[in-house]
């Protein structure tokens, strides 16, 4: 079951332990919300915990392992990942949304989305997930990327 619960991007007082950004490039607009947590939007850092955070892209890559069940597209290019945050704990936190509110398979996205980012070599990128379902602002076919669009073509649809 996923909690509903708000959380914001918020930097950690006295925090100076994040890696300066290297070579890092994030395009997600909401993903620049955690540069000021992580010194960079997407790069890793190691908080006081000694905890690897992971890098904000490399979620983003993962999450297109995601598969809307009724489309067939992955939920990164049909823009339902609104945004990404990872806490000091490595639990990433994801804002996204569904194309309806009425969707009966929110369990089967979040079953996904927790085996795309905590299975895997070494346990995986997060030591767990969260995802925060929002409504708004509302899912509309303007979200989605142009390979979105291009896969969704392929399959006969006309956007």
């Amino acid at each position: 079951m996923s909690e509903n619960t708000a959380t914001a991007a918020t930097p950690e007082a006295g925090d100076a332990t994040a890696t300066p950004q290297t070579d890092a490039v994030t395009t997600d607009a909401a993903a620049t919300t955690d540069a000021a947590a992580t010194q960079g939007a997407g790069d890793a850092a190691t908080p006081a915990t000694g905890v690897s955070k992971a890098m904000i892209a490399d979620i983003e890559e993962a999450m297109k392992d995601v598969v809307d069940p009724e489309l067939g597209i992955n939920v990164v290019d049909l823009g339902l990942v609104y945004g990404v945050h990872v806490d000091d704990e490595n639990v990433a936190t994801l804002d996204m949304t569904l194309t309806s509110a009425a969707c009966p398979l929110t369990d089967v996205i979040e079953d996904q989305a927790r085996q795309a980012l905590t299975t895997g070599p070494g346990g995986g990128l997060v030591n767990d997930i969260r995802i925060n379902w929002v409504w708004l602002p509302p899912w509309g076919p303007d979200k989605i990327t142009d390979e979105g669009r291009d896969q969704l073509r392929s399959l006969g649809f006309n956007v």
